[in-house]
């Protein structure tokens, strides 16, 4: 029998062990949307397999979603590439369907956030494509605003809606 703290959604800093359980994840999700590597999507980040390495970088974080020590999600935040440095980029927010519309995102994000602000950022950039209509909402939710283009450099060609959000 399980008990109710086993099966409650609980979210901690990736750790290295992490890294095949969430890269799974993002590649079920993408292949879920049609987000497809050949596209620029973050399923052809060269880094996709080593996040924990990569959110061990300085003002980096990321967060694991987990029920039952099973890795359902997760998403996180670091400095955007190739702009300016008070602009950190929400990043890599992924979870399987069977935790989506729970509020896990809105908190995961806005934790990003917080931490985003707390390394002295004043603005927070996302990027995503037009197909995911419920995180564009919630990103809506919480703030951002759609921009007229890219900013830095994320190397995600394909992700045609842009949005910043003043912390």
């Amino acid at each position: 029998m399980t008990s109710p703290t086993e099966t409650a959604p609980r979210v901690r800093p990736i750790t290295r062990a992490d890294n095949p359980h969430i890269a799974a994840v993002i590649r079920e999700v993408s292949a879920e949307f049609g987000l497809t590597a050949d596209k620029g999507y973050t399923i052809s980040d060269p880094n996709l397999d080593h996040l924990y390495e990569l959110y061990s970088a300085e003002n980096s974080a990321y967060w694991i979603v987990e029920i039952a020590g099973r890795v359902v999600g997760g998403g996180g935040v670091a400095p955007l590439t190739g702009s300016d440095a008070d602009v950190c980029e929400l990043q890599k927010m992924y979870f399987q369907p069977s935790v989506r519309g729970l509020g896990l995102a809105r908190s995961l994000a806005i934790g990003a956030m917080d931490y985003g602000r707390q390394c002295g950022f004043t603005r927070c950039y996302l990027e995503t494509t037009a197909s995911l209509t419920r995180a564009i909402r919630l990103y809506e939710q919480l703030g951002f605003r759609h921009i007229d283009g890219p900013m830095g450099a994320t190397g995600h060609v394909d992700c045609e809606v842009t949005m910043l959000k003043m912390l």
